[in-house]
């Protein structure tokens, strides 16, 4: 695979109550990492929508995008790589219900790094307890 070509995947970094919002994949090889929910980019769409749509699919909840975190670029196999962006989020209304993920986990940014992550994930966790240290 020409690398040149990353799809391009979000990641909401949401917020409430002082606390972020992680969420582990129902998955036989994820089942023990975690993740900032978000999903793949649609055509003719912005990074921001995508973002609101995918955790309206995921966790039927609405946000609202807020300030861009980071971006890391990471090839999952030799004919699939991908470019994470990741925001800062804040929840704005609704329950979440469970569709793409086993379990979520509302968590202290300082405890975000007591969690395991696939790699881009991780990166932005290192991101976020930085910001939030920072703050």
């Amino acid at each position: 695979m020409n690398h040149s070509e990353y799809f391009p995947v979000t990641a909401a970094v949401i917020e409430k109550d002082g606390k972020i919002l992680i969420a582990r994949k129902r998955s036989l090889f994820a089942k023990e990492s975690w993740e900032f929910p978000g999903g793949k980019l649609e055509y003719n769409e912005t990074l921001e929508e995508c973002l609101k749509r995918e955790i309206r699919e995921e966790l039927a909840i609405e946000i609202e995008v807020g300030d861009f975190v980071c971006s890391n670029k990471h090839i999952i196999d030799c004919s699939k790589a991908i470019t994470l962006y990741a925001y800062r989020a804040r929840y704005v209304s609704g329950t979440i219900a469970l569709t793409d993920h086993e379990e979520t986990r509302w968590v202290l940014p300082e405890d975000l790094m007591k969690y395991d992550y696939p790699d881009p994930d991780r990166m932005i966790a290192k991101e976020v307890v930085n910001i939030f240290k920072n703050s």
